[in-house]
């Protein structure tokens, strides 16, 4: 971290990738747990000799760095203090501002092997993950579905004890026989029993170590029962949703779940949702060489290989749900489970890492998915043949990935006529890399330097670069802080491809809801510029006390029902951090009200000051947070 970069994020204050620490009576034990939540996270920046004074954070340098230093390392290479050494020599710097010395310790984000890095020889109670400027306790859950990635062993080969051959849905496997057949009619496979089949195909196994043999979690979610899957995977959830109505009311159109009308399992869940998503695409056939129609187009080739990959790559033993939701404009593909791969990996391709191979190797069998990583490849080339942009995400607090697949051209006639609207005479000079950043925001509605490293060969300090200049040239509005930093179009609503990739808050609640909300607060522009006169006091600053924050929500939503996103707005926050630590303690203080209290993932979802507090803040007369 460059001197000027530093003096920047000190000015901000803490955030999800940096952590001050005065460190005024020698080395802070608390460090390790950032340690741990940052590499658990995605990385991040520990600082010796900042401390905070009145909700700011000021420059108070350290006595001796290199005592820091020593008993830094003597505790990082200790495997009783930190189970893996994260970090390497260059990773710590000193650093001298004026006649101060800071201390810089940069924690890399933990690979899928090297996570949980926990403390204190526990892993249970001594991992932890971030969130916004703080570290938590992770679950047992969360725990346990790092050690399932960190294991090289597959997750679907394991054998289920108490389970056999009549945990198999019949029908699934006859229909997959024909499908085999159809495709491979004289492959030897098709000669053996259902037993030997399955051991082909890796759902039937033996440990050699024991001898124990037996049905495998591949063959269960391939081809079992609902009940069976059930008791094996209690939170087994798939969920496809149609959200095809204009109308806000209608949470969807169409939705195919786990509700005893079918046997849910992975085989029949693909070939009833491929049929659907395709339908209805309009886009024109390809000729082949005799200039006879092809059977489908490279889009159908796209969504074939999403649906596959967000089945084979999903981590089946999580609590949270896999989510595919078809839009008018796009589908949005939802998985358990971080990438084992990087983004860039993701986009070169070349490289696969599935989480169930015997799964791949089922669907494979069929003609389906690719192993070489090639499929996201596929994906990338329909959608920019069409002018769309697909967009990949993780959602690092829920351990989830995410796949946009919007069909909204890149350049349509309105959209070069808004963005020359908001550059005016310079639009005709941008370079390549400023057109694909305004593209972006344009479709995306909020972007961040990761989102356009995906698209461009550009350094990111290049991309952050330009990003900054478009801030200051009024052509982007940035919002958030360090890596969490999102940048939109100045005045622009929340865009179509926003409501592809779900919120947080998206799945929180009930496994029973996952709709989500991008809906911005509407009124007049006029009442609009009135909430941010208020919501000003802690807009402008870097941070500020919790109690005045409160007190300009409950300002804020004294007259209308406001949504997180229009709060997070007008607060200068991000929408996860106003959700956690103000939004929800004041629901349970009993400070605020929601609109829906027995739908708290509602789309429509808003918050208001409740009566009690409204005349509680009369007869009070409390100091306006305006007042300096």
């Amino acid at each position: 971290m460059d001197l000027e970069t530093l003096l920047d994020r000190i000015n901000l204050g803490e955030d999800q990738d940096i952590e001050f620490k005065s460190a005024e009576g020698g080395f802070p034990n608390e460090v390790w747990k950032t340690v741990s939540a940052f590499a658990n996270t995605d990385g991040g920046y520990i600082v010796l000799g900042v401390t905070e004074n009145r909700n700011r954070f000021e420059i108070s340098g350290v006595r001796n760095p290199n005592v820091l230093l020593k008993e830094f390392w003597n505790n990082h290479n200790n495997p009783q203090k930190l189970n893996f050494s994260i970090c390497g020599n260059s990773d710590l710097q000193t650093l001298k501002i004026e006649a101060h010395n800071l201390v810089v310790i940069k924690v890399p984000r933990a690979t899928r092997t090297q996570r949980p890095v926990f403390i204190n020889n526990n892993p249970m109670i001594g991992t932890y993950k971030r969130n916004h400027d703080g570290d938590y306790r992770c679950t047992d859950a969360e725990v346990r579905q790092m050690l399932r990635d960190a294991n090289d062993a597959p997750q679907d080969i394991q054998i289920l004890e108490g389970f056999d051959l009549n945990d198999i849905d019949a029908e699934t496997l006859k229909s997959f026989r024909q499908r085999f057949s159809s495709r491979e009619p004289d492959h030897p496979w098709l000669a053996l029993d259902d037993s030997d089949l399955l051991r082909q195909l890796g759902g039937w196994s033996r440990d050699r170590s024991t001898g124990k043999e037996g049905l495998t979690i591949a063959a269960l979610l391939m081809f079992g029962r609902e009940r069976s899957i059930l008791d094996a995977l209690p939170h087994y959830q798939l969920d496809y949703q149609e959200q095809l109505s204009d109308d806000p009311e209608t949470r969807w159109t169409y939705r195919l779940t786990l509700d005893g009308k079918w046997e849910p399992n992975l085989f029949n869940f693909y070939y009833r949702v491929y049929t659907r998503l395709v339908n209805d695409l309009e886009l024109p056939f390809q000729l082949d060489k005799d200039a006879v129609r092809r059977g489908e187009t490279h889009v159908h080739e796209a969504l074939r290989e999403a649906l596959v990959n967000t089945l084979i790559h999903a981590d089946h033993q999580s609590t949270r749900p896999l989510t595919i939701t078809k839009y008018k404009n796009g589908f949005s593909f939802s998985n358990p489970g971080r990438l084992r791969i990087s983004l860039q990996q993701l986009y070169e391709g070349g490289v696969s890492d599935p989480r169930n191979p015997n799964l791949q190797k089922m669907f494979q069998m069929l003609g389906l998915g690719e192993k070489a990583g090639s499929g996201f490849g596929k994906i990338i080339r329909a959608w920019i043949e069409q002018q769309w942009f697909p967009l990949v995400s993780e959602k690092l607090e829920l351990e989830m990935t995410f796949v946009a697949l919007p069909m909204v051209s890149m350049i349509p006639e309105n959209v070069e006529k808004e963005l020359r609207e908001i550059v005016g005479d310079d639009y005709c000079e941008l370079t390549e890399l400023e057109r694909i950043i305004l593209i972006l925001a344009h479709q995306s509605g909020e972007i961040s330097n990761a989102d356009i490293q995906c698209y461009s060969r550009e350094h990111p300090r290049d991309i952050g670069e330009c990003l900054k200049r478009f801030v200051n040239n009024g052509w982007l509005e940035r919002s958030g802080r360090g890596r969490g930093t999102q940048y939109a179009l100045p005045n622009k609503g929340q865009p179509d491809l926003l409501s592809l990739i779900p919120s947080s808050e998206h799945y929180e609640s009930s496994s029973e809801h996952y709709e989500s909300s991008s809906e911005h607060y509407e009124s007049s522009s006029e009442h609009y510029e009135h909430l941010r006169k208020i919501a000003a006091p802690i807009r402008d600053k870097g941070r500020t006390s919790k109690e005045l924050v409160e007190q300009v929500i409950l300002e804020l939503c004294s007259e209308h029902y406001l949504q997180l996103r229009t709060l997070a707005d007008l607060l200068g926050r991000a929408p996860n951090s106003v959700r956690n630590h103000y939004v929800n303690p004041m629901l349970k203080q009993g400070l605020l009200e929601a609109r829906y209290p027995d739908e708290p993932t509602h789309p429509q979802q808003a918050y208001k000051t409740l009566l009690s507090q409204k005349i509680s803040k009369i007869s009070d007369t409390p100091p306006s947070p305006q007042t300096p």
